[in-house]
């Protein structure tokens, strides 16, 4: 019968109140849900000069909770939870993979958070000797291209880049 219950159960992600992911996981906890919260180590410089190893939130706004579609309105009545994300009509759920492969790099202390780029956004190189350069992400695998258009002779070129070096540039207002 367990078993059975426990193949009925599945992630989804919850959308909290700002800066209350910590608390509504302590809630699920107390109120024996299961939730997830992945949190990455950043070194916080406070006013008197004093640094602080802090636990943050991977995912700012957000956490994981294990149920059953049934059980929908025991997360919303949460303090602090938002929404359960989906459809209007219906909740979406995360694959179990994606699941262990958040709480394996969170073990590992190898993740941390990065702006969502799309291939097709303006992004602007950070570093290096392009530093200030924009183009356009083309693709995302292990590296970034970023296509750089010389716009004065109609040529581009393409250069291979790290995540860490491009950042997403502002949109321009269109005239």
């Amino acid at each position: 019968m367990r078993a059975q219950a426990d193949a009925s159960r599945q992630w989804f992600a919850v959308f909290t109140t700002p800066r209350h992911e910590k608390c509504v996981a302590a809630y699920f906890e107390q109120r024996q849900l299961e939730g997830f919260l992945p949190t990455y180590q950043a070194v916080h410089r406070w006013r008197n000069g004093q640094n602080a190893h802090v636990a943050l939130p991977l995912f700012p706004g957000y956490l994981f909770v294990r149920i059953d579609r049934c059980e929908r309105i025991r997360v919303l009545e949460v303090p602090g939870v938002l929404a359960i994300l989906g459809t209007r009509r219906e909740m979406t759920a995360l694959s179990e993979a994606e699941i262990e492969w958040l709480r394996s790099g969170v073990r590992q202390q190898n993740l941390e958070p990065h702006p969502y780029l799309v291939a097709g956004e303006r992004v602007r190189i950070r570093t290096g000797a392009m530093e200030g350069l924009e183009g356009i992400l083309v693709r995302r695998s292990n590296g970034m291209r970023v296509v750089l258009t010389l716009e004065l002779i109609r040529q581009s070129v393409a250069v291979e880049l790290s995540a860490d070096d491009i950042e997403l540039a502002e949109q321009r207002a269109s005239a």
